[in-house]
């Protein structure tokens, strides 16, 4: 990226927190009550919860940067965002399965690319009322109950804590869990974003995602979030993420880690 680290982003984190956080004391009323479920073309599940915190997120986005691009899952896309340096990536509810079946286990994603790389990161989880947010190049925080606290992977090389979704299982994450056990202390089911979080808070060491299920509003703020807490978070090929891309699948799966050495091979398991 050319001349981020000349840039201040703290506006835009600032107006992102505030809208994640507006979205997400919303979502909560909706999550309080019985609610229809409706179904995508791709047999996903979108509720009036997910249209609502769009818009929220969308509109007081839009009015504090309008000149600037958006890509969202719950929007029509336009590829006029690929001429703009500047575009948010937002995930109004990820882990609507998790909403609808009221595990807690959801989060509301909001993140800046700049020149196709991430430099604005938010994650609020309105069950947990746990904040958490990065900007580029100045660590990640978790806010809870009004205490700030600067996130930092863990050091562990060994009694690996590793995790996956909880809705989206896969046979090569099992087969690949399974390989390793001897490297394995615990093993988790977790929603959303909430691995990534748990993985820059020290909690995990390890998650993996295999194949095409993905989309960039999906990893973009989750990305941010693990490597500034010092993570790594690549595609299965062992490269870094582009985003504001024309094409926003996700094609190699991605997995992410608290230091290189815990990886476990799984070039095996690649279709």
């Amino acid at each position: 990226m050319k001349g981020y680290e000349r840039m201040e982003f703290s506006k835009e984190l600032y107006e992102a927190k505030k809208a994640a956080i507006t979205a997400g004391k919303k979502v909560m009323e909706i999550y309080r009550t019985e609610f229809k479920v409706n179904y995508k073309e791709d047999e996903s599940p979108v509720t009036k919860a997910d249209l609502l915190a769009n818009d929220i997120i969308i509109t007081h986005l839009m009015r504090a940067f309008p000149q600037y691009a958006f890509l969202s899952e719950e929007s029509a896309d336009d590829n006029k965002r690929l001429k703009n340096d500047l575009c948010f990536i937002i995930d109004p509810i990820d882990g609507t399965k998790e909403f609808v079946n009221k595990t807690g286990e959801f989060t509301i994603n909001i993140a800046l690319a700049y020149q196709q790389e991430i430099v604005v990161g938010v994650i609020y989880a309105p069950v947990l009322d746990e904040l958490y947010y990065a900007e580029r190049g100045k660590g990640v925080y978790k806010v809870k109950e009004r205490e700030y606290t600067k996130l930092e992977v863990s050091s562990r090389t060994s009694h690996l804590r590793v995790a996956e979704s909880r809705s989206h299982k896969t046979e090569a994450v099992k087969k690949l869990y399974e390989e390793n056990k001897d490297k394995i202390e615990k093993y988790y089911e977790v929603g959303s974003t909430l691995k990534g979080c748990f993985l820059a808070s020290g909690n995990i060491e390890a998650f993996y995602k295999f194949g095409l299920g993905t989309k960039e509003w999906d990893i973009a703020a989750m990305d941010l979030v693990i490597s500034e807490a010092g993570g790594i978070f690549l595609d299965m090929n062992h490269k870094k993420f582009k985003y504001n891309k024309k094409d926003i699948y996700n094609k190699y799966g991605y997995y992410a880690l608290n230091k290189r050495e815990n990886r476990f091979e799984f070039s095996h398991l690649l279709k």
